[in-house]
């Protein structure tokens, strides 16, 4: 969602949120240790963020637990792109990664220019 009220266009600041849930359809309790993300903006600029869980948090999901977190990102264009990955703790202590597919950031309205 693009939040107009933390955006400045004619400074080239634009301001998105995304909601993520995250739900265990495993049989056995998992943790969120941490997060990679691949953020390009519409000019093809990329930046990645890794870190330490979600918003402060790494969270235990029970089998069937969901888990729901907002966040934000700032983009120098009115459009962009993020696609990533989490790293996932398992109760033996083996890790894995869940994909996070590929979501835009779209300024409504806006008609982005394809190379």
């Amino acid at each position: 969602m693009y939040i107009d009220e933390r955006s400045s266009p004619e400074e080239c600041k634009y301001f998105w949120a995304y909601r993520v849930v995250i739900e265990n359809r495993s049989e056995e309790s998992v943790q969120l240790i941490s997060r990679f993300w691949r953020i390009t903006d519409g000019n093809g600029s990329a930046e990645e963020v890794n870190g330490a869980g979600v918003v402060g948090e790494q969270p235990i999901l029970q089998p069937g637990d969901s888990y729901e977190y907002t966040s934000g990102c700032p983009l120098n264009t009115p459009s962009g792109i993020i696609v990533g990955h989490y790293v996932m703790k398992k109760s033996d202590l083996s890790t894995f990664k869940v994909a996070i597919p590929a979501f835009s950031l779209d300024l409504p309205d806006f008609q982005p220019t394809y190379n």
